[in-house]
C-alpha cells in the first residue's frame, strides 16, 4: 500500500467508510445466501424500508452489490464474495485481540488476589 497514490488511498479510504456502518453490514449479511430484493432484506434484517432502500443504494454505487430488476421489484446480489474474505479476516483479527485481551485481564486478577 506504501506505493499507492493520495488518490487511490482516498478510493480505500471510501471503500471502508461503506462498509462503517452496523446497517449495511446487516444487509450484506442477509445477501450472503443469495439474491434478494427490499422485502426480503427488511424480513432478515429487521430494518426499515427506507432503511434498507438507502443502504441498498450506497452498497450499489461502491459497486458492493448488483441491482437486477425483475417485474416491479429489483433483487439484489453481492457483487464480489470476496466481500466475506475481508469480513472474516476482521472479524477473525478482533477475536484474537480479545482473547488476547482477556488472558492479560486474567493475570491482572491473580496479581491482585491474596
Amino acid at each position: 500500500m506504501s506505493q499507492l497514490s493520495t488518490a487511490a488511498l482516498a478510493q480505500v479510504a471510501d471503500y471502508f467508510k461503506v462498509l462503517s456502518e452496523l446497517s449495511r453490514l446487516q444487509v450484506l449479511c442477509a445477501l450472503k445466501s443469495g439474491s434478494k430484493n427490499v422485502s426480503e432484506v427488511m424480513e432478515i434484517t429487521g430494518l426499515g424500508q427506507a432503511n434498507v432502500s438507502k443502504h441498498l443504494k450506497i452498497l450499489a454505487q461502491a459497486g458492493i452489490v448488483l441491482r437486477h430488476p425483475k417485474g416491479v421489484s429489483a433483487y439484489y446480489t453481492i457483487a464480489d464474495p470476496l466481500i466475506f474474505d475481508l469480513c472474516e479476516l476482521v472479524c477473525s483479527r478482533l477475536e484474537t485481540r480479545l482473547q488476547e485481551q482477556s488472558q492479560q485481564l486474567q493475570q491482572l486478577d491473580m496479581l491482585r488476589q491474596p
